[in-house]
Protein backbone atom coordinates (compact mmCIF):
# COMPACT_ATOMS: atom_id res chain seq x y z
CA UNK A 1 0.00 0.00 0.00
CA UNK A 2 2.76 2.46 1.00
CA UNK A 3 4.67 1.63 -2.16
CA UNK A 4 1.57 2.25 -4.30
CA UNK A 5 0.98 5.66 -2.68
CA UNK A 6 4.64 6.59 -3.11
CA UNK A 7 4.52 5.54 -6.76
CA UNK A 8 1.38 7.60 -7.33
CA UNK A 9 3.01 10.68 -5.77
CA UNK A 10 6.09 10.15 -7.89
CA UNK A 11 3.97 9.98 -11.06
CA UNK A 12 2.07 13.15 -10.08
CA UNK A 13 5.34 14.96 -9.35
CA UNK A 14 6.84 13.84 -12.69
CA UNK A 15 3.72 15.00 -14.56
CA UNK A 16 3.84 18.38 -12.80
CA UNK A 17 7.49 18.81 -13.75
CA UNK A 18 6.78 17.98 -17.37
CA UNK A 19 3.89 20.44 -17.55
CA UNK A 20 5.92 23.44 -16.38
CA UNK A 21 6.57 25.75 -19.28
CA UNK A 22 10.13 26.63 -20.13
CA UNK A 23 11.25 30.12 -19.18
CA UNK A 24 14.33 32.31 -19.57
CA UNK A 25 15.95 31.12 -16.34
CA UNK A 26 15.96 27.49 -17.54
CA UNK A 27 18.87 28.22 -19.90
CA UNK A 28 22.62 28.20 -19.37
CA UNK A 29 25.18 30.58 -20.82
CA UNK A 30 28.94 30.96 -20.72
CA UNK A 31 30.00 34.07 -18.85
CA UNK A 32 32.55 36.52 -20.26
CA UNK A 33 35.36 34.63 -18.48
CA UNK A 34 34.43 31.26 -19.95
CA UNK A 35 32.50 29.68 -17.07
CA UNK A 36 29.18 27.94 -17.74
CA UNK A 37 26.46 29.65 -15.70
CA UNK A 38 22.89 28.54 -15.10
CA UNK A 39 20.59 31.52 -15.58
CA UNK A 40 18.57 29.88 -12.79
CA UNK A 41 20.75 31.89 -10.39
CA UNK A 42 18.82 35.01 -11.47
CA UNK A 43 15.37 33.50 -10.89
CA UNK A 44 13.46 35.51 -8.32
CA UNK A 45 14.88 38.82 -9.51
CA UNK A 46 14.08 41.10 -12.43
CA UNK A 47 16.47 40.94 -15.40
CA UNK A 48 17.06 43.25 -18.34
CA UNK A 49 18.72 41.13 -21.04
CA UNK A 50 20.64 43.18 -23.61
CA UNK A 51 22.72 42.33 -26.67
CA UNK A 52 25.62 44.76 -26.40
CA UNK A 53 28.35 45.99 -28.75
CA UNK A 54 31.45 48.08 -28.06
CA UNK A 55 31.65 49.97 -31.36
CA UNK A 56 28.03 50.99 -31.97
CA UNK A 57 26.54 54.47 -32.09
CA UNK A 58 24.31 53.38 -29.18
CA UNK A 59 27.22 52.09 -27.05
CA UNK A 60 27.95 55.12 -24.88
CA UNK A 61 24.34 56.06 -24.15
CA UNK A 62 23.27 52.50 -23.38
CA UNK A 63 26.28 51.34 -21.36
CA UNK A 64 26.08 54.45 -19.15
CA UNK A 65 22.34 54.06 -18.60
CA UNK A 66 22.55 50.29 -18.05
CA UNK A 67 25.29 50.72 -15.44
CA UNK A 68 23.30 53.45 -13.68
CA UNK A 69 20.26 51.15 -13.62
CA UNK A 70 22.37 48.33 -12.17
CA UNK A 71 23.80 50.71 -9.57
CA UNK A 72 20.35 51.99 -8.59
CA UNK A 73 18.37 48.74 -8.56
CA UNK A 74 20.79 45.78 -8.37
CA UNK A 75 22.03 43.25 -7.61
CA UNK A 76 19.60 41.65 -5.14
CA UNK A 77 16.34 42.43 -6.95
CA UNK A 78 17.58 43.35 -10.43
CA UNK A 79 20.38 42.63 -12.91
CA UNK A 80 21.33 43.77 -16.36
CA UNK A 81 22.49 40.63 -18.21
CA UNK A 82 24.74 41.70 -21.09
CA UNK A 83 25.40 39.43 -24.09
CA UNK A 84 27.95 40.83 -26.56
CA UNK A 85 27.03 40.19 -30.18
CA UNK A 86 28.90 40.83 -33.44
CA UNK A 87 25.99 40.16 -35.81
CA UNK A 88 25.00 43.75 -36.53
CA UNK A 89 27.55 45.85 -38.39
CA UNK A 90 30.42 43.78 -36.96
CA UNK A 91 30.49 46.24 -34.05
CA UNK A 92 31.71 43.73 -31.43
CA UNK A 93 34.82 42.27 -33.14
CA UNK A 94 37.02 41.91 -30.06
CA UNK A 95 37.65 38.89 -27.85
CA UNK A 96 35.64 38.33 -24.68
CA UNK A 97 38.64 39.47 -22.61
CA UNK A 98 38.92 42.71 -24.59
CA UNK A 99 35.14 43.29 -24.40
CA UNK A 100 35.14 42.86 -20.63
CA UNK A 101 38.18 45.12 -20.23
CA UNK A 102 36.55 47.83 -22.38
CA UNK A 103 33.23 47.70 -20.50
CA UNK A 104 34.79 47.68 -17.04
CA UNK A 105 37.45 50.31 -17.82
CA UNK A 106 35.24 52.71 -19.80
CA UNK A 107 31.90 52.36 -17.99
CA UNK A 108 32.81 50.70 -14.65
CA UNK A 109 30.34 47.96 -15.55
CA UNK A 110 29.36 45.84 -12.55
CA UNK A 111 26.52 43.85 -14.13
CA UNK A 112 26.96 40.26 -15.32
CA UNK A 113 28.44 39.89 -18.79
CA UNK A 114 28.40 36.77 -20.92
CA UNK A 115 30.49 35.47 -23.79
CA UNK A 116 29.83 36.75 -27.27
CA UNK A 117 26.78 35.05 -28.82
CA UNK A 118 24.58 35.13 -31.89
CA UNK A 119 21.13 36.50 -31.08
CA UNK A 120 19.35 35.80 -34.39
CA UNK A 121 19.29 33.11 -37.03
CA UNK A 122 19.90 29.38 -36.82
CA UNK A 123 22.99 29.83 -34.63
CA UNK A 124 21.23 32.05 -32.08
CA UNK A 125 21.81 31.24 -28.43
CA UNK A 126 18.83 29.23 -27.08
CA UNK A 127 18.07 31.93 -24.48
CA UNK A 128 17.73 34.51 -27.27
CA UNK A 129 15.60 32.13 -29.31
CA UNK A 130 13.31 31.93 -26.28
CA UNK A 131 13.27 35.73 -25.86
CA UNK A 132 12.47 36.20 -29.55
CA UNK A 133 9.76 33.52 -29.67
CA UNK A 134 7.97 34.61 -26.51
CA UNK A 135 8.13 38.37 -27.14
CA UNK A 136 7.49 38.14 -30.87
CA UNK A 137 10.37 40.59 -31.35
CA UNK A 138 13.70 39.58 -32.88
CA UNK A 139 16.76 41.80 -32.52
CA UNK A 140 17.54 43.73 -35.69
CA UNK A 141 20.45 45.69 -34.22
CA UNK A 142 22.61 46.06 -31.12
CA UNK A 143 21.14 46.98 -27.72
CA UNK A 144 17.78 45.23 -27.94
CA UNK A 145 16.41 45.04 -24.41
CA UNK A 146 14.20 42.26 -22.99
CA UNK A 147 12.62 42.68 -19.57
CA UNK A 148 12.31 39.35 -17.76
CA UNK A 149 10.13 38.97 -14.67
CA UNK A 150 11.25 37.05 -11.56
CA UNK A 151 9.38 33.97 -12.86
CA UNK A 152 11.39 33.96 -16.11
CA UNK A 153 8.61 35.26 -18.38
CA UNK A 154 9.32 38.05 -20.86
CA UNK A 155 7.22 41.11 -20.05
CA UNK A 156 8.67 43.63 -22.51
CA UNK A 157 11.04 44.09 -25.45
CA UNK A 158 12.45 47.26 -26.95
CA UNK A 159 14.72 48.15 -29.84
CA UNK A 160 17.80 50.36 -29.40
CA UNK A 161 15.96 53.57 -30.34
CA UNK A 162 14.04 53.25 -27.05
CA UNK A 163 16.34 54.53 -24.33
CA UNK A 164 16.89 52.83 -20.99
CA UNK A 165 15.47 55.98 -19.36
CA UNK A 166 12.19 55.50 -21.27
CA UNK A 167 11.71 51.95 -19.94
CA UNK A 168 13.05 52.66 -16.45
CA UNK A 169 9.52 53.22 -15.02
CA UNK A 170 8.43 49.71 -16.12
CA UNK A 171 11.58 48.16 -14.68
CA UNK A 172 11.26 50.08 -11.42
CA UNK A 173 7.59 49.11 -11.07
CA UNK A 174 8.45 45.43 -11.53
CA UNK A 175 11.28 45.64 -8.97
CA UNK A 176 9.01 47.51 -6.54
CA UNK A 177 6.33 44.82 -6.92
CA UNK A 178 8.97 42.14 -6.23
CA UNK A 179 10.21 43.91 -3.09
CA UNK A 180 6.67 44.37 -1.75
CA UNK A 181 5.88 40.70 -2.37
CA UNK A 182 9.06 39.65 -0.54
CA UNK A 183 8.11 41.89 2.41
CA UNK A 184 4.66 40.30 2.56
CA UNK A 185 6.29 36.87 2.69
CA UNK A 186 8.30 37.79 5.81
Amino acid sequence: MVAAVAAAWLLLWAAACEQREQDFYDFKAVNIRGKLVSLEKYRGSVSLVVNVASQCGFTDQHYRALQQLQRDLGPHHFNVLAFPCNQFGHQEPDSNKEIESFARRTYSVSFPMFSKVAVTGTGAHPAFKYLTETSGKEPTWNFWKYLVAPDGKVVGAWDPTVSVEEIRPQITALVRKLILRKREDL
